[in-house]
Formats: structure tokens, sequence, C-alpha cells
């Protein structure tokens, strides 16, 4: 029988969130009879050939209304409880599209993918099992981001969302039980966050001793990562080892975000084997934010030393010393980088990968999608 997936965006592999989307497409497509992505088209006009390119997969779009039946949506969503940075995404056309495919013959699993996919198809899920992939327990974090809204509304909303879904895939342990614990007796799956692992080949740790920070930078976690390297943990660093370099990639960053010409810019690169390549390790410096950093994942699986905060490894079943180095606040994460810009950790290294390669990989959540 042939899936469902059900996404709000254009799937471009750009951000966090469409990664772990491709996972799970890749997954979904490989465990069961094919796959039928329907999307909205947003922030793209069409998929990366990434998407396309998943055997068994169909890619069905959906355009948006501007007017008032985008209003009335919107309106709708609000009076069900949606809360409103989610209700602005919600689709009349995209719900219409899912009820017409998940009535398909042989038609298996239906899945929305985010909280805005699942809002949309609440209609759905009254009638029919609809599963919900979650990105994080949204509830979890969002209250510590600016424009949040209600963390009250915010957390009603989660709790019908997870009442209401025949499953609800969730990325860590850690947020499994936290979302038992918000909404007790929802069934719950752990579906982790995976990359192509089998597609990165591990780059060697460059001579110099450079670290790499991979990121959305218009995402507040990462922009507040940012700002703890820069404010608190390169100063110290540069008291020790003068010559360190931190490099910087991905988007959203405007303009240099430093003097200093030590820190290099290098924006959104499509690949980014070169960018890991020139480091000899990568940063996570996360000390906000949810669910499983796919950049840490990613990290692993190019085969460097990763230095993370406890935060950004909370959902991953990662050991300190064993395959990644973690550390809490400026003084001791600074300590671990001069360390590992010093004198290197190229077992850390291969052992990061490794795991990865057994929890973090596209054929990992394949058997777990087949169970």
């Amino acid at each position: 029988m042939s899936d469902l997936l059900v996404c709000t965006h254009t799937p471009i592999l750009r951000s966090g969130q469409t990664v772990r989307t491709y996972g799970v497409a890749r997954a979904l497509a490989a465990a069961g009879g094919g796959l039928t992505l329907l999307y909205t088209r947003f922030e793209g006009d069409r998929p990366d050939e990434a998407f396309s390119s998943i055997p068994g997969i169909e890619l069905v779009e959906s355009v948006s209304s501007r007017g008032a039946r985008r209003l009335l949506a919107y309106g709708g969503a609000r009076l069900r409880g949606v809360p409103d940075g989610f209700a602005r995404g919600i689709s009349a056309e995209l719900a219409g599209a899912a009820e017409r495919l998940a009535a398909a013959p042989g038609r298996g699993r239906v899945v929305a993918d985010g909280p805005i996919a699942a809002a949309a198809l609440a209609p759905l899920a009254r009638r029919r099992p609809v599963i919900y992939n979650a990105h994080n327990l949204e509830s979890g974090f969002r209250g510590e981001l600016r424009g949040a809204g209600s963390q009250r509304l915010l957390v009603r909303f989660e709790r019908r969302l997870l009442a209401r879904s025949a499953e609800s895939w969730m990325v860590s342990e850690a947020e499994l039980a936290a979302a038992a614990e918000l909404c007790p007796g929802a069934r719950l799956r752990y579906v982790p966050n995976v990359v192509d692992v089998a597609a990165i080949e591990p780059v060697a740790p460059a001579p110099e001793p450079r670290a790499v920070f991979v990121a959305n930078f218009s995402y507040d976690p990462n922009r507040d990562g940012l700002r703890f390297l820069l404010d608190e943990v390169y100063p110290r660093v540069w008291e020790r080892l003068p010559q360190a370099e931190l490099l910087l990639v991905g988007g959203g960053l405007e303009g240099d975000p430093s003097p200093d010409p030590r820190v290099r810019r290098a924006g959104f690169v499509r690949e980014l084997a070169g960018a890991y390549a020139q480091a000899r390790c990568a940063l996570v410096p996360l000390r906000q934010g949810g669910g499983t950093p796919l950049k840490f994942v990613e990290a692993l699986a190019y085969g460097l030393p990763v230095l993370a905060t406890p935060r950004a490894a909370a959902g991953l079943a990662v050991s300190d010393g064993v395959d990644c180095r973690l550390a809490e606040g400026a003084d001791a994460f600074a300590a671990a980088l001069v360390e590992l810009l010093q004198q290197g950790a190229p077992g850390l290294g291969a052992r990061g990968r490794q795991l990865a390669m057994e929890r973090y990989s596209i054929e990992a959540l394949t058997r777990l999608l087949s169970a």
C-alpha cells in the first residue's frame, strides 16, 4: 500500500525541517509500496531533485488561495484553538487534496508533517487514522523564543493534536517522555531525525585550527548559539590559541557577525563536504530549542569530531568522550574547543560516524518504520 505524506512547504533541502521530511519520505517509500507526497507551494516553485528522485515517490502540488477562502481557513483554525503562527499556514486547498488522496484505493498510512499540516488535517483525523510527524515538542521550547505567542494556548493546541492523532512520531526519547506527560494516553512512537549517511563521504580534519558551525541563522536558537560563541567562547579560546578560526556556514546572517578576520562567513552553500573539510571539528552550541539538531547528526556523519552543548545533545544517544565532546558553559566549552583544535580527535570522529550509521541513517529509519 502507498502511504501519503502531507507537507505545508515545497520540499527543498534548506532547513532542518525539510531534512527531517526528506528522511521520513525516503524511509516511508522504501518501507511500503511507494509514497505520495502532497505539498503546498511555498518558499519554492518546485521540489528539490533529492525528493523527486526518491524511488516510488509521487509528488502532488497544492496551490493555496490568497483571498477570502484563505481568510476563512485562517479564521476557522483560530476558532478551533490553533495558535496564530500555525493558523496562518492553514490551507483549505491542501486539506481538500489530502481528503481526496487519502481515499484512493490501496492507500496506506496518512502522515501529517508538522503541526500546521496536522491542524489542517484535523477534520480528516475524525474519520480515519492520521499520524502526526512532529519536528519538535512545540510547547516544550517555543516559549523561549521571541514572538512565540501564548504558551497556554500552545499547550492546549498541542495536547489536542496528540490526543486525536492515531500516532505521534517524536524525535527523541526525551520528547517522548515530555509528550506522554503533556497528553497521557497519547499514542507515541520514537522516530529520530536521520540523514543520508551512506551518501556522505567522511572528511579528514583540516590542518588549520579552525572550527565550523553549520546552521540556518534565521532560527533564533542558532543565533543565540552564535552569540554564545562570539561573545563568550572565542574570546577565551583566543587567549590560549590566538590563531584559532571560526567558519560560519548557512543562510540567515545579515552582514558580518564579527569584525574579527578570524571569523569567516561562507553563507549558504549547496555542497557541505567542502565546508566540513576546512575544519578540525564541528560545533553545535545550542542553548535553546528542542528536538534533535540535524546538523549534529550531519556533522557526525562527516566523521569530524563534534563539540556540543548538553542541550544540543539531549535528543541523541551520544556519550561525552566516546562519540562526541559535550561541554556546559563558556569556560568548559572553550577549554574543550582548544583541546580539539590543538590535538584533534580522529577516533572520536570515526566513532561518531559509526553511531550515525547505526542509529540515525535512512536505512535505520526504514527498518523502524517497516516494523
